[in-house]
């Protein structure tokens, strides 16, 4: 496991293990932490019954793996997602 993660590091991990549509391959990808280790952070780092609730969430979750994903390409956009039609920064 990678042992010079700042506060910062830990907490983005944390937040892409709670999300859905994150993979752990994304979490490997961006700070080199297997599975296992992103399991090992979040119980170091979460309260028990956080962790047991997380666990619960995650486990057999098909998102949360890329080869078990049943989309080939791209990401799930919201219908309610606002179109970037230009690259231009907004006024106020």
């Amino acid at each position: 496991m990678k042992k010079n993660l700042s506060v910062r590091d830990i907490d983005r991990i944390i937040e892409m293990a709670w999300e859905d549509r994150t993979p752990f391959e994304a979490i490997l990808m961006q700070f080199n932490l297997k599975e296992q280790d992103v399991i090992d952070l979040m119980r170091r780092e979460m309260k028990f019954s956080s962790f047991k609730m997380w666990r619960k969430r995650v486990q057999g979750r098909k998102t949360k793996h890329v080869k078990k994903r049943i989309f080939e390409e791209g990401r799930f956009k919201c219908t309610r997602q606002r179109q970037i039609t230009h690259n231009k920064i907004s006024k106020r």
